[in-house]
């Protein structure tokens, strides 16, 4: 049976949309509390239930564990298209995610416990995270002006759950204890699925039912796949290379949840008129800033379109590459006065912050959008893996690489990270104008009305 959108609201999207969007913000919420408490749990003192492991131990499980989140969903998107269908990979995803957060809230300090609640959350997150945006489309018709602007609706959720993350489990874990927060991260998660199966079949239609195999082969008879021409293949190289360069800002960037998080609880004076801020709250920071810049450059990224003035997809990437390391500049600032003074202001790293958000809005926003742009549609979802995978190995490199924080100091290390991606930036501008006649045009803006959304929002959720 094809997929039917479900029926609309006064608002012109389908009423789906909405509950697409609450389930994403729950398990959101679910993925960022635990991703703030993390490396926080694991150098915890066992006194006060953490495991009292060394810095660099706790960044590279860290990393190996954000490295498999995005791995993982290259395998669970394969088996939802051709098995399972979106819709039941979501609800099993979600369950497991679930009983994953509810194992990390034992108390006891059981290494086997610790590494099965993290082996569930990666097996959970990869049936859940593909699928679920997937959905979002396949609630519009092909060509459907909506599109874009329904995934901006979804990426708020995204952000808003982030930003509740920090706000209830972080506060939770930090200030009640660690299975509190672990504990009320599986209870979002919980709340997410149980919201998704009550309201899914009234909602949601036929979208996600069937496995995308099925739907096809009922759709269009198949027919044979002709050799790719030279410019697909330039495309499918533009895809590769700009992979490449994405693994330099997400090594930088995710620096934020694992090296940028201990030495924030560390030596960041968190002192605020008597108070002292919890560590976790400044991973809210983020979202924040993404929620209140996201509209800024959305309509900035428009009004330069209209005007024909748009920059390139290589060129943005490079402004966000040359924009994050610009963020740890600050954090050298931070560095020095915590070296001299004992404790760095917390004004240095909300200005890391801004600038690693405004990074991100650069960066992240086109990364999806492009890889539909480039890819054949045969190698889409194949391409789209190489995509997320990029993702890992930056994951994984930013625990590695913060590790070193120890050995080094972290003076040196983040001044190696802004070296790096200043010159990561600096490469891709000079090479942006080859990269874009090696698109052959699919790249294209053209000038849009005032009221038309615009394509680079849809593709924000790759990152979150």
């Amino acid at each position: 049976m094809a997929q039917s959108p479900a029926t609309s609201t006064g608002r012109g999207h389908p009423k789906g949309l909405y509950l697409l969007f609450t389930t994403e913000m729950w398990e959101r919420m679910s993925y960022y509390g635990m991703r703030a408490l993390l490396v926080l749990y694991m150098v915890g003192a066992t006194k006060d239930g953490g495991f009292g492991w060394s810095q660099a131990k706790a960044l590279q499980i860290f990393g190996l564990y954000t490295g498999l989140v995005y791995a993982t969903p290259v395998i669970g998107g394969f088996l939802a298209d051709r098995y399972l269908g979106q819709r039941l990979s979501v609800t099993l995803g979600g369950i497991l995610m679930m009983l994953g957060q509810f194992v990390l809230a034992m108390p006891g300090n059981n290494e086997a416990l610790f590494y099965g609640g993290l082996g569930l959350l990666v097996v959970g997150n990869g049936f859940f995270k593909p699928n679920i945006s997937t959905m979002v489309g396949g609630l519009y018709a092909p060509g459907d002006s909506r599109r874009d602007g329904a995934f901006t609706i979804f990426y708020i959720g995204i952000n808003v759950g982030a930003f509740l993350a920090s706000a209830v489990c972080g506060t939770l874990g930090e200030k009640y204890g660690w299975p509190w927060g672990f504990g009320s991260a599986g209870v979002g998660m919980g709340l997410g699925v149980l919201v998704f199966l009550l309201l899914g079949n009234r909602l949601l239609g036929d979208v996600g039912k069937s496995p995308s195999k099925v739907v096809r082969q009922e759709n269009k008879p198949a027919v044979p796949a002709a050799p790719l021409t030279r410019a697909e293949v330039d495309r499918i190289v533009v895809i590769l290379v700009l992979a490449l360069f994405v693994v330099f800002f997400w090594t930088a960037f995710e620096q934020a949840g694992g090296l940028m998080n201990l030495y924030t609880d560390a030596k960041v004076d968190r002192g605020l008129f008597g108070w002292q801020v919890p560590t976790t709250w400044f991973q809210a920071i983020n979202p924040i800033f993404i929620i209140g810049l996201g509209p800024l450059f959305a309509e900035m990224w428009t009004n330069l379109g209209r005007r024909g003035r748009d920059p390139s997809i290589p060129a943005k990437m490079a402004m966000g590459l040359l924009l994050v390391s610009f963020g740890f500049v600050f954090m050298l600032g931070a560095s020095k006065q915590s070296a001299t003074e004992g404790k760095a202001a917390m004004l240095w790293v909300v200005a890391a912050y801004f600038f690693h958000t405004a990074g991100e809005l650069c960066l992240s926003p086109v990364g999806l959008s492009m890889v539909t742009k480039l890819a054949p549609a045969r190698f889409a979802s194949a391409l789209m893996g190489v995509w997320f995978i990029a993702n890992a190995v930056a994951n994984y490199l930013a625990g590695l690489i913060g590790g070193y924080a120890e050995k080094l100091g972290e003076f040196d290390l983040f001044l190696a990270i802004t070296l790096a991606t200043a010159v990561a930036g600096a490469v891709l501008l000079a090479v942006a104008p080859v990269l874009k006649r090696m698109m052959h045009g699919a790249d294209e803006v053209k000038p849009v009305e005032p009221t038309t959304p615009t394509g680079d929002s849809t593709s924000n959720i790759q990152a979150a």
